[in-house]
């Protein structure tokens, strides 16, 4: 196990009703004027931002509105949040909605007291440093981003889907009612457990050896997820399958899973380059991405593989051939991922072969010029890796 700094300071309410604790959250990080940053209009026609403003008003805390966040978020609506909080004089910031909302909203807070280009902070010319204190009410399970210390933002006039990781990202409280997704569609909750088994088996796939007890952890969220999307998907107001999927999506992504190892991530990187060029969801993007890259680097381990054949899909053990095990697990991995309506192949997606070479080439890479870390690829290898995903 590698040494490790862990810091969490998010504080979770969760369960029923945890949107009207908006306002006294917000005054207890020491908010008096907010910037209420949210989606499309079913936050409004739903009721959910009526509920947040009476509880702000409740609480004597003065707000702003700015809707318009939209999946793969983008870097003109920071911009246009970031000029709302000064012209406002803002001086909190919450999210009303997913990862996008989330995500953007920690973009404008950050964005809002650094002097230069926001941009700087996610293209690396600069690092965060401070920002303005942020909380947010999650309305769907995916991203994990209401306490993990990532934001991937894209930039429109270059389509670069870029992310950055700082203790700085993680909000200061989360309010978690499952209830706020019943009325989600199914694709949606699809996609979201998806890119929920996806951060957690970027930290899975990991050479660190004496692991134990992380791999556990996330052996045991994935069948949780196995379990409950399904009937989350199919009976969208199951309040328990909800709950189960939301927490199994907070503890996926908070890097409780991910202590004392080194995860991979290429998945993801090769994702955001679909998602940019195609503006599908990200939870549909890995589920093209994920098998294709496992099916590339079976054979860096094929033990770590046969383990998670076993024991998170169920199959039979082959002491003779681990190998046939281990792609008995990605087949199942596929399998599952089709009975919960994902996509699994580029051309399901509507991604065209001719692009491939164009993504490989722009997938985000490391200072060694390679992308992950179970296996450093280099651009052919990507290449190869969205090759497979093409059949």
């Amino acid at each position: 196990m590698l040494n490790f700094e862990y810091t969490q300071p998010t504080k979770f309410v969760f369960g029923r009703g945890a949107e009207m604790h908006a306002g006294e959250e917000l005054k207890k990080i020491g908010g008096t004027k907010c910037l209420i940053h949210y989606g499309g209009g079913s936050a409004v026609k739903s009721g959910l931002i009526d509920r947040v403003k009476a509880s702000l008003e409740e609480a004597g805390i003065a707000y702003v509105l700015l809707g318009g966040a939209v999946p793969n978020p983008r870097d003109t609506k920071v911009y246009e949040g970031i000029e709302l909080v000064r012209k406002e004089k803002c001086d909190c910031v919450l999210a009303v909605g997913g990862g996008s909302a989330i995500d953007s909203a920690k973009a404008i807070a950050h964005g809002s007291v650094y002097d230069g280009d926001f941009w700087d902070l996610w293209s690396g010319k600069a690092k965060i440093t401070k920002t303005l204190p942020m909380g947010c009410v999650l309305t769907l399970s995916a991203t994990g981003s209401e306490s993990s210390n990532s934001s991937v933002i894209m930039q429109e006039k270059t389509r670069l889907k870029r992310g950055v990781r700082s203790d700085f990202n993680r909000p200061r409280f989360a309010l978690m009612n499952p209830e706020l997704t019943f009325t989600l569609p199914k694709y949606q909750i699809a996609c979201g457990a998806t890119d929920i088994m996806a951060h957690i088996m970027e930290r899975y796939f990991t050479n660190e050896k004496e692991v134990g007890v992380t791999d556990y952890l996330c052996e045991a969220l994935l069948k949780t997820v196995i379990q409950y999307a399904p009937i989350a998907v199919n009976q969208p107001d199951n309040y328990d399958a909800q709950a189960q999927i939301m927490w199994a999506g907070t503890l996926a992504h908070n890097d409780t899973c991910g202590v004392g190892r080194l995860g991979d991530w290429a998945s993801h990187q090769i994702e955001h380059e679909l998602s940019a060029l195609y503006d599908v969801a990200h939870g549909a993007g890995l589920a093209v991405v994920f098998p294709a890259w496992m099916r590339y680097t079976l054979d860096n381990d094929v033990n770590r593989f046969a383990r998670f054949a076993v024991n998170v899909f169920g199959c039979d053990m082959n002491f003779g051939n681990p190998r046939e095990t281990a792609l008995a697990g990605i087949e199942r991995y596929e399998a599952f991922l089709k009975t919960i309506g994902m996509p699994v192949t580029l051309k399901e997606l509507g991604a065209k072969a001719e692009d491939i070479p164009y993504m490989a080439k722009n997938t985000k890479r490391g200072p060694d010029g390679k992308v992950g870390a179970f296996v450093k690829l280099d651009t052919e290898d990507v290449e190869a890796i969205l090759r497979i995903a093409d059949r």
